[in-house]
């Protein structure tokens, strides 16, 4: 039985995952604010000095919380987000040129990157018809009404924050740090999934699992967050 586990291990080392992660890579990422992001990946991607990232993505987090440090660091060429407001380095960078944006509405854009998962080839919406979101795509009627045509999402490369992982990349995952983590997990070539717990193979109850582990490729563990949050922040100006 040992040996079965271990034949049907993913568990690597930080090393090992950030080799699949480098220069001008398509990477989709979970989490909302921060909050879900991959700590540990993250700080690997900003050790390797990774550039030209092509990223997918709720938002860009804070200038100093989460994927926002990449941002912030000048490594991200093109980004599509919900919105970068919470990171006021991406509107500069935005409007200097040296970032480009592709802003999709929240919930079109998980369903973009479900579709992706799915293998469908997009979605249609009418959120954003008779606004500049429309502009340059598609539109197609069905039973009389107008949607737009939004394309699936899919990357080069997921990396996903979990509470939780067997050896083999079944995940769970606490409270708001789900967002977007398992829907970017099915949505690309390899998946490395950052777990701030690592279990053994049979451990988990299969009720609690919400990433199947088919869906990821290596797993990690999580070294914790090495950041302050906003409102940890706040504190420390009072």
């Amino acid at each position: 039985m040992r040996e079965r586990e271990q034949a049907l291990s993913k568990v690597a080392t930080l090393d090992e995952a950030l080799a699949y992660i480098n220069d001008g890579t398509v990477l989709m990422y979970g989490g909302f604010g921060g909050i879900g992001n991959p700590p540990s990946l993250i700080e690997g991607m900003m050790q390797k000095g990774v550039k030209d990232l092509f990223l997918i993505g709720n938002d860009t987090g804070f200038p100093h919380v989460g994927i926002g440090r990449l941002v912030t660091a000048g490594r991200v060429k093109k980004i599509i987000t919900s919105h970068i407001g919470s990171n006021p380095v991406a509107g500069e960078l935005m409007h200097k040129g040296e970032l480009e944006v592709e802003f999709s509405p929240q919930g079109t854009l998980a369903e973009r990157i479900r579709a992706g998962g799915m293998g469908l080839g997009g979605i249609l919406t009418d959120i954003g018809i008779g606004t500049v979101v429309e502009e340059g795509k598609q539109k197609i009627t069905v039973d009389g009404k107008e949607y737009l045509l939004e394309s699936a999402l899919t990357a080069e490369v997921a990396i996903v924050h979990a509470a939780t992982a067997d050896t083999f990349g079944n995940l769970t995952y606490i409270r708001s740090g789900r967002n977007f983590n398992p829907l970017v997990a099915m949505a690309a070539t390899f998946t490395i999934a950052e777990a701030d717990e690592i279990v053994p193979l049979g451990s988990l109850d299969p009720e609690v699992i919400v990433t199947p582990g088919v869906y990821v490729d290596m797993v990690i563990p999580s070294q914790g967050v090495n950041w302050k949050w906003a409102w940890e922040l706040k504190k420390d100006t009072k």
